[in-house]
């Protein structure tokens, strides 16, 4: 009868144990998954402002036919966006759209006849709406990686996180936080 007592307490740890590594196991899962949800939100934004975009030159190209370069870049930004694979390439690619953006909007705002077209002004207040969900959908994501990140990191679950499949993710940022603290705006 002696060692029922120890093989008791033995038991007991075990499955003490199993059951922290069950719930740790299905937070991380849901903490993985919503990382990943987050992430598509912001595809689908960036793919959103991606396809806004065209008609945005088409809208200032009749009147600014002349600005070639800054359509170009425009273009090549919108390129980037939609072929970028993660938050690092996406972060070089959204320095890259804010950017491009600032030009196209600066072009039309030396024509005051593109700024009284209905279409141009619905086309930029749908872009500085997705611009917003963009914003929006970057704290989610980012706040869900912290999440994550932080629950791989703390002890005792840094010693199996990683064996158990799961990995640090990525933090959405981007290198010049100035140019993408506010939305593109334009002044009339």
């Amino acid at each position: 009868m002696e060692w029922l007592i120890p093989v008791l307490v033995v038991v007991a740890l075990v499955v003490i144990a199993g059951i922290y590594l069950w719930v740790t196991y299905n937070s991380l899962v849901t903490l993985n998954v919503r990382v990943d949800e987050a992430w598509s939100d912001i595809t689908v934004q960036l793919k959103r402002r991606a396809d806004l975009i065209p008609n945005l030159i088409e809208s200032v190209k009749g009147y600014a036919a002349h600005e070639r370069s800054v359509f170009e870049n425009v273009t090549r930004a919108r390129a980037e966006t939609l072929s970028a694979q993660g938050p690092v390439e996406a972060s070089a690619a959204e320095n890259h759209m804010q950017n491009a953006l600032k030009s196209i909007f600066a072009v039309a705002e030396a024509y005051p006849q593109l700024q009284a077209s209905q279409n141009y002004l619905q086309l930029q207040a749908e872009l500085v709406d997705t611009e917003d969900k963009i914003q929006a959908s970057r704290r989610f994501y980012n706040g869900g990686v912290r999440e994550l990140n932080t629950k791989m990191k703390v002890f005792p679950n840094n010693f199996f996180a990683k064996s158990l499949g799961f990995a640090e993710r990525d933090f959405f940022e981007v290198t010049d936080s100035a140019a993408i603290a506010e939305p593109p705006r334009v002044q009339f």
